[in-house]
């Protein structure tokens, strides 16, 4: 298809009158409602974010951090300020956005929070009070990796923080009171995790691909949302969605066939196809009654360009998670011009 044709389509599948509608480019999206507008946040400088008022159309917000948080070099010496898979929730008023930093392929890794009263960066009670690191994982020290954090409230309203990346798995603890540390004593719970070679050296992520975890609670279950796979790799990207479920927050999470997701569990909500070769790092709402899953997806004929991609989530018969792969094509979101 020639490069018209490829523009000229985007352009009808967005619905525009003119050809040149940008779609946005996200990594690791997370979404949240403040009022009637809708915020996605994203891995980048400062963590990127962008504001809509439909889902589909979104306007660039600048960045969270104007500097890089005081902790991150310390946590991360190879830490280049790109802030890594946000999660952004909403508790007593206020908006807690956890982040990441990092190096690539190494669990030299820290989490932190940063806190608001609001999303909308043109009122005067938008100010946003880092928390400071919730937890590091230590080379070494640790055979997990401190990254991609994701918040959930069981049904006591206590706080449970999910992350991980390679090496052991996605991890789980319970958050203090303010839910900005972990709770003492402190609890821990290995959720999901893919095999890793015995004698993989300790420093090694290894092949055992999974991460990006996201919880969701829907009629009477926990849906642990997690990312198999490698991104990041164009042609060669692998990422794809799995998912299991329990009736406690700390699990077993169990796919369809009843495999526990920490041995190695999972079962296919999408994957990638000939134009979006690879896509993941998921999350999942309720909105206004609808069910979203929202992640990024890298499209074949753009260079293989991550994109946002918002998708209607349905539930069979069984009360599991439905995506239509169609939609990949059908939603396109449109980059409007940042506001003056």
């Amino acid at each position: 298809m020639t490069f018209v044709k490829l523009v000229l389509a985007a352009a009808l599948l967005a619905g525009t009158a003119g050809a040149q509608a940008a779609q946005i480019g996200v990594h690791d999206p997370v979404m949240a409602k403040d009022g009637n507008t809708y915020y996605v946040f994203s891995t980048g400088p400062g963590i990127t974010f962008y504001s809509s008022k439909d889902m589909k159309n979104w306007r660039p917000e600048g960045r969270v951090f104007a500097k890089d948080p005081v902790w991150a070099k310390k946590a991360a010496p190879s830490f280049d300020g790109h802030i890594w898979a946000p999660d952004i929730v909403q508790r007593n008023g206020k908006f807690y956005l956890y982040y990441s930093v990092s190096g690539f392929g190494k669990n030299t890794s820290g989490m932190g929070v940063t806190v608001n009263k609001t999303l909308d960066p043109r009122s005067p009670d938008y100010k946003w009070e880092d928390q400071g690191m919730v937890i590091q994982s230590v080379p070494g020290r640790d055979l997990w990796n401190a990254i991609d954090p994701a918040v959930i409230a069981d049904e006591q309203g206590n706080g449970w923080m999910s992350f991980g990346s390679f090496w052991t798995g996605l991890k789980l603890f319970k958050l203090n009171a303010d839910w900005t540390k972990p709770a003492e004593p402190q609890e821990w719970h290995t959720i999901a995790r893919r095999e890793r070679p015995a004698f993989e050296p300790d420093e090694s992520a290894a092949p055992a691909e999974i991460e990006a975890p996201f919880i969701f609670r829907k009629n009477g279950y926990y849906y642990l949302f997690a990312s198999w796979g490698l991104c990041c790799q164009k042609a060669k990207s692998t990422y794809h969605v799995v998912v299991g479920r329990s009736k406690t927050v700390t699990g077993p999470y169990l796919d369809k066939d009843g495999k526990d997701m920490a041995k190695g569990g999972g079962s296919i909500v999408i994957q990638g196809n000939r134009e979006w070769v690879g896509l993941g790092h998921n999350s999942a709402y309720t909105f206004d009654g609808r069910d979203v899953l929202v992640l990024h997806a890298y499209e074949t004929g753009d260079d293989y360009r991550q994109k946002l991609k918002v998708l209607d989530m349905k539930w069979d018969a069984a009360g599991w998670p439905v995506v239509d792969p169609a939609q990949l094509n059908s939603y396109q979101s449109v980059l409007l011009p940042a506001a003056k």
